[in-house]
């Protein structure tokens, strides 16, 4: 299998590393030539195809397969029509991600599938989430507390162009799910923790398959009544807290996610990539898998301190590379250098269970402020 992967920044690191362990051959394309992604591949193209459209047809006609790793609206209406052309399958369901890319738009779809969601504005109250309704990740969301708080938040939102979303803000744990759809039916696959920063970004994912069974039963039942109300023809994920008053679900993004897969592999040895790409070819089908633990981890490491980080502050990596055994990790993504003060690294763990696990991480925590000199070592939580 030749996968060609356009887009080089986080979702584009992932799809590599899924790739990677997949065993696939790999074409990184993307429009910087710094892009952390274009060291991950087999082989990197500098490129944007929406100016350079022969280019394009030239690089994807040489694949068995194209896997958008973007958001870019513009990019993706192109890559469909590209692969159209070149009669090479696009692993990325259009109709899908034109729903899950508009909050109003998807929960529009899942308060008519009555699919618990946190209440609305103003019958939520204070704290509340002020999110854009277009925007990925943690971009321009923000906990707030009073008036005064909301009107900075309504700013940042109409700074970014965008339509604001503002709901309660539900305490408790964040999870996600994974859904795989042929465009009749969906299967879903297993359950993250998704830990959070300061800044509302993901800093670290847990997958414990053992764990939480009720909370991945019914999230799983979520994301399928939602995939197979969209005939959704690809991967799509789905965010939800499980609260005092149950699960209360987030949003849906229907394109391959970051962080999640990562976990969910060395948890069980599924590899959603992999999956995606046999939906496609020969269908749907249970896969085999095993139940261990698993822990993935963003840290940044500068002049002798060293933070636990979300994903937008790990993406400024520097032509990253895989590491098995750094400090006593099972494995890293990193620009690592015993010569340089200042890197970045993903850390991925792998138990037995969730106990091991979590030894084998602070074990290589200390190992790192010990062979490093680290003096001082943060791990920063959302504040509300």
């Amino acid at each position: 299998m030749k996968l060609c992967i356009v887009g080089g920044a986080l979702q584009g690191m992932e799809a590599a590393y899924l790739a990677y362990n997949a065993g696939y051959e790999t074409v990184i394309v993307d429009r910087r030539a710094d892009a952390p992604a274009s060291s991950l591949g087999d082989h990197f193209v500098q490129l944007d195809p929406v100016k350079d459209r022969f280019k394009a047809m030239q690089v994807f006609g040489d694949c068995d397969a194209v896997l958008p790793a973007n958001e870019n609206p513009e990019l993706l209406t192109v890559l469909e029509t590209l692969t159209f052309d070149a009669e090479v399958p696009l692993l990325f369901d259009m109709d899908a991600y034109r729903i899950s890319c508009s909050k109003i738009v998807s929960n529009d779809l899942m308060g008519r599938l009555s699919v618990p969601m946190p209440k609305q504005w103003p019958a939520c109250g204070f704290p509340a989430v002020v999110k854009p309704s277009s925007q990925s990740g943690s971009v321009g969301v923000s906990v707030v507390r009073s008036e005064a708080e909301m009107n900075r938040g309504l700013e940042e939102i109409q700074r970014l162009n965008d339509v604001p979303v503002i709901q309660e803000y539900v305490r408790g744990r964040n999870f996600s799910v994974e859904v795989i759809g042929d465009g009749i039916s969906a299967m879903p696959y297993f359950l993250t923790e998704v830990i959070l920063d300061e800044n509302y970004d993901c800093k670290m994912v847990r997958c414990n398959p053992d764990k939480d069974k009720e909370v991945c039963l019914q999230l799983g039942e979520y994301a399928v009544k939602i995939a197979e109300s969209m005939s959704l023809n690809g991967i799509m994920d789905i965010e939800a807290i499980e609260g005092q008053n149950g699960i209360r679900t987030l949003e849906i993004d229907a394109r391959l996610p970051s962080q999640t897969p990562a976990a969910v592999y060395h948890a069980t040895g599924v590899n959603l990539l992999k999956e995606l790409v046999k939906s496609r070819f020969r269908g749907i089908t249970v896969p085999k898998f095993h139940s261990c633990s698993s822990i993935y981890e963003h840290v940044y490491v500068d002049k002798g301190t060293m933070r636990t980080c979300g994903e937008k502050m790990f993406s400024h990596v520097k032509e990253p590379y895989i590491l098995d055994g750094l400090f006593g990790a099972d494995r890293a993504i990193t620009d690592f250098s015993s010569s340089n003060e200042t890197w970045y690294a993903t850390l991925i763990f792998t138990g037995r269970d969730e106990t091991e696990t979590e030894n084998k991480r602070k074990n290589c925590i200390r190992s790192m402020m010990e062979e490093c000199s680290i003096r001082t070592y943060y791990d920063s939580s959302p504040e509300v």
